[in-house]
């Protein structure tokens, strides 16, 4: 039987209680989306919905609207909920094929290929790691309003779909520990540079490529400044700028937190359970591709 150890306890306690601390706002969000609109002014600290209600999802998939959401305390506008998630999902999955076979490309360079210079322009290209993303965007506006894509999807996709310094320093770190050998050995058979990145590189590298799609997915899921810049109408609306909706107000009625909190919900529930299901692979992935 092992001994008591009060730093064992006091270890345990400090991690459940740091548990708690990280799950507690998804409670809330959960304990809001539950509740009725009225009882939340009424009883804004309870811990419990104060008057379960399904209304706010009833909102956020389109079967309440009008007089029915003033009523419950929305804003009665409509909600187009289906086309914010078609307008996501076509986003993040433009995104993510573009930027992980760019960056795949660019690390392929850098890595395999022998070219004066190399050294120099990956350090210069990594410089763009500290640049902060808000700098970019009024010069990426000003392009995308010059080539006529402002209020569509795919200009809100567009600046993100080439690479990225830091899936191109990912998939970097993990194509330099491929041997060289296997490489040459297809070149004597007669396989070209290309030919060697499509069927060998890029199959040997199915879990460093398959863990930057997850995280690229989500963070192009989650995006929400420049969506919001560059989409004015429904047609180019992603869910995360549709969610605003909720924060709209009429004179009989405060904001619909009921509903906004339903449909963040509704909204990041596919994300997480996407985390979940592939997050030892992505804390594996970056272990074993050198990232410290």
């Amino acid at each position: 039987m092992s001994k008591f150890s009060f730093g064992k306890v006091l270890a345990w306690t400090a991690m459940a209680l740091i548990i708690i601390a990280s799950l507690f706002p998804f409670y809330w969000i959960l304990r809001t989306a539950l509740s009725t609109n009225p009882s939340l002014v009424q009883q804004p600290t309870k811990l419990l919905p104060p008057e379960m209600s399904l209304d706010g999802f009833r909102r956020v998939f389109g079967t309440q609207s009008g007089d029915a959401a003033i009523a419950a305390g929305g804003s009665g506008q409509e909600i187009n909920f289906w086309t914010y998630l078609r307008n996501s999902v076509v986003v993040a999955t433009l995104v993510t094929v573009g930027q992980v076979l760019f960056s795949a490309m660019a690390a392929y360079a850098f890595s395999r290929l022998q070219w004066k210079g190399r050294t120099f322009f990956y350090g210069l290209f990594l410089a763009g790691l500290m640049v902060p993303t808000i700098f970019t965007f009024l010069p990426n506006f000003v392009l995308i309003k010059q080539l006529g894509l402002l209020d569509s999807v795919f200009g809100i996709a567009l600046p993100s779909m080439l690479m990225t310094p830091f899936a191109v320093f990912f998939l970097r770190q993990f194509f330099a520990n491929i041997p060289t050998e296997l490489e040459e050995a297809a070149l004597l058979d007669g396989s070209s540079k290309i030919r060697n990145f499509f069927t060998l590189i890029l199959p040997m590298s199915a879990a460093p490529l398959a863990t930057l799609s997850i995280l690229t997915y989500i963070a192009a899921w989650n995006d929400y400044f420049w969506p919001l810049m560059v989409s004015y109408t429904d047609k180019s609306r992603v869910l995360t700028v549709g969610l605003g909706i909720f924060r709209s107000q009429t004179p009989q009625t405060g904001p619909d937190w009921a509903g906004l909190m339903a449909a963040t919900l509704v909204a990041a529930l596919p994300m997480l359970l996407l985390f979940a299901a592939f997050a030892k692979r992505i804390v594996n992935s970056i272990g074993f591709s050198g990232i410290k």
